[in-house]
């Protein structure tokens, strides 16, 4: 077996994994200006509600007659399932966003009662939007943990194994995240470039003020981009539950890839996020086919540290500066 086929095959979970996990906070952060650190708390939402689902929790709900995932013919439960905790994900999102992040709702309370709000927006507050949501993470994990134990049990890993000579063999699942990994990209390209919502997106990030002037809801839309940073989080939990131990604390697994992702990719969602996961995605399935999974991960996190000291935009600002000096020449 050559090795770069060993390498190229090992690559593929990687990119996945890294693009998937930044997908949602690259999102949040770019648009909103707020450092979400219960992202991995909002992964582990997807996965348990994906798992809890799957498992026919849906079934013991009040007013639910029967278990609605466990009436669909087997082929399709794993799909309802997923599809329940990204929007269970999305929810709670929406929720975090209104109460916590714009203070919507206990401004709305106050204004009522005392005549005046009380709860400033956390967009563009970074220290403030990483206190407040490491506390959200705090109270999830512990939650969560009263509420379900330490452990719940799994789903099967589906698709079988894929082999690629000599007795090597990967799980086919793990290939074909890496296909909707690249498909989300797709989509949010999609929806950021040809959208009345990604122009909206897209005028708020340049100028508020001025997007406002316009006419355009920048309040609607953070709330829209909270949303859907969640429902990409609650994704990535879902697509990930066969393939974890679903626990509590599983988010911290997700969040020093998503983070070093946004670092290293820089401000644009789609193409920082993919330029990051291919460097990143190679470099950790490059040191942890040899050394191990714990070289991956320190080499991930060298490789921040050199981006923020020679590329301190990210890697799609060396794509911006190449299409402007392309520009220039033509």
């Amino acid at each position: 077996m050559a090795p770069g086929v060993d390498l190229l095959v090992q690559f593929f979970p990687s990119f996945a994994k890294i693009v998937l996990a930044a997908t949602g906070l690259a999102i949040i952060f770019g648009i909103m200006g707020v450092i979400n650190l219960a992202h991995g708390e909002f992964i582990m939402v997807g996965a348990y509600a994906t798992t809890l689902a799957y498992n026919g929790a849906l079934g013991a709900l009040p007013l639910v007659p029967v278990d609605p995932i466990g009436v669909l013919p087997g082929a399709v439960q794993l799909p309802a399932a997923m599809l329940t905790g990204v929007l269970v994900t999305a929810l709670f999102g929406l929720v975090v966003e209104r109460t916590v992040i714009s203070g919507a709702v206990p401004n709305w309370i106050a204004e009522r009662t005392i005549g005046r709000p009380v709860v400033k927006p956390m967009y563009d507050r970074l220290l403030d939007s990483m206190v407040a949501t490491w506390g959200i993470s705090l109270i999830m994990v512990q939650l969560v943990r009263n509420l379900y134990g330490n452990s719940l049990n799994g789903i099967g890993i589906p698709f079988g194994q894929f082999s690629y000579g000599n007795g090597l063999s990967i799980s086919t699942y793990k290939l074909v995240l890496a296909g909707v990994a690249a498909l989300v990209l797709l989509l949010l390209y999609v929806v950021f470039v040809r959208t009345d919502y990604g122009m909206r997106a897209r005028a708020t990030i340049q100028n508020e003020g001025m997007a406002k002037s316009l006419g355009v809801d920048t309040e609607r839309t953070y709330m829209a981009t909270f949303a859907l940073g969640s429902g990409l989080a609650g994704l990535t939990g879902a697509l990930y539950a066969p393939l974890q131990t679903i626990v509590p604390g599983m988010g911290g697994g997700f969040l020093v890839e998503a983070f070093v992702a946004v670092v290293v990719g820089g401000a644009s969602v789609v193409v920082g996020t993919l330029l990051a996961g291919g460097l990143l995605g190679f470099v950790y399935a490059l040191f942890a086919n040899v050394w191990g999974t714990f070289a991956g991960r320190i080499m991930l996190l060298v490789v921040a540290i050199l981006v923020i000291r020679f590329v301190p935009q990210g890697l799609s600002s060396l794509v911006e500066r190449i299409r402007d000096r392309w520009a220039e020449v033509s």
